[in-house]
């Protein structure tokens, strides 16, 4: 079974910078799609960025223009790099990659955006 582990999360000031890491403890078999989700305390959970497995990429609106999914593809690593973060950006973040066999999920990191 493919493990996914986050990392990258913590306290940041307002305006400040993060980059969050997810690497998969092994291969998945036909990966299609890789994401990014946040679930803050008392929301559903919800999607913030998506690439694609041919790289094209999605962002949610309150992501655009401030974050950007990428992927190592020889680390198994996927990213998300956050910039100009807000208040409204604190919750935890997961990782998710799916494939043609299964969806598979971090246990997600916390970031907390506050002075």
């Amino acid at each position: 079974q493919v493990r996914l582990v986050e990392s990258g999360g913590g306290l940041v000031q307002p305006g400040g910078s993060l980059t969050l890491s997810c690497v998969a403890s092994g291969r998945i078999f036909r990966p299609n799609r890789m994401n990014w989700y946040r679930q803050a305390r008392g929301k559903e959970r919800e999607v913030v960025a998506t690439i694609n497995i041919g790289g094209s990429t999605n962002y949610a609106a309150s992501a655009k223009g401030r974050f950007t999914i990428s992927r190592d593809n020889a680390k198994n690593t996927l990213y998300l790099q956050m910039h100009s973060l807000k208040p409204e950006d604190t919750a935890v973040y997961y990782c998710n990659i799916q494939s043609v066999l299964e969806s598979l999920w971090g246990q997600g990191t916390q970031v907390t955006v506050s002075s």
